[in-house]
Order: C-alpha cells, then structure tokens, then sequence
C-alpha cells in the first residue's frame, strides 16, 4: 500500500504538469517570447568559457572586446543590436544580473559585470584565475 505522502507528491505533480500546461498554452507572446530569450541566454551564459552581450556600438562593448582580444581570448559575442530579440535578451540579463546595460560579460558561467568590472577584474587578477579555472 502507497503511503498518502507518495500519493500526495504523484498528485501535487500531476497539477504541477497541469498547471504549467496551461501557463504554457495560456502565455501571452511576450511571456513566451521572454521565456525563449531566458533559455538563449542561459545556453550562451553556460556553454561558453566566455560570453560577452554587446552592441556593435557601444563604447563600453568596444573596450571589453578588446581587453578580451588584448588577452589572447576568444570570447561569444552576442550582439544584440543585430538581432531582433535583443531588447528580450536585455530584460532577461535586468532581471539576470540586475542591469541592463552592455556590455555583460560571464567567465565560466560566471557574471564578471560590465567593462569597468572586466577592467577591474583584469587587474586585480580575478579574471585570470577564472580563465584559468577551466581551461
């Protein structure tokens, strides 16, 4: 005989799977839109030994790709003034990091912060030992 925990859990996840089912189907554009720019930047942040989110234009985004360069790195650029979820992809790093702004760099799954904080990084020698964390 089944405990009523064992049941209650088999329960509470069967309206778990319901509920979210109809989350899903019920979501407007926008949350499913947002939902798909949070997996995108998830996969980018943890697939990546580095990962910049920038604008082409950006002075800002400028200097932290050419520290990154200056570094011998490589890093994945997103740059989100050419794509057309890139004001997604910022409100998931606002609501991800708490900013808004570009650059956003991630070392090893790591939030670094902008290009002050990458700068800072730099020279205290954090970047390094996360670089070299997984190499």
């Amino acid at each position: 005989m089944k405990s009523s925990s064992s049941s209650l859990g088999g329960v509470r996840s069967s309206l778990l799977l319901i509920f979210l089912g109809i989350l899903f189907v019920s979501a407007p554009d926008s949350a499913v839109a947002f939902n798909s720019a949070s997996a995108f930047v998830q996969n980018i942040v943890y697939s990546n030994r580095i990962a910049v989110f920038s604008k082409s234009y950006c002075p800002y985004s400028l200097r932290a790709k050419r520290i990154f360069s200056e570094l011998n790195e490589q890093p994945f650029i997103v740059e989100l003034d050419h794509r057309d979820d890139g004001s997604q992809i910022q409100d998931v790093l606002l609501d991800l990091v708490g900013h808004r702004t570009v650059p956003q760099v991630f070392v090893n799954g790591k939030h670094i912060g902008g290009s002050d904080d990458l700068k800072i990084a730099v020279s205290s020698g954090q970047l390094q030992k996360l670089l070299d964390k997984n190499q």
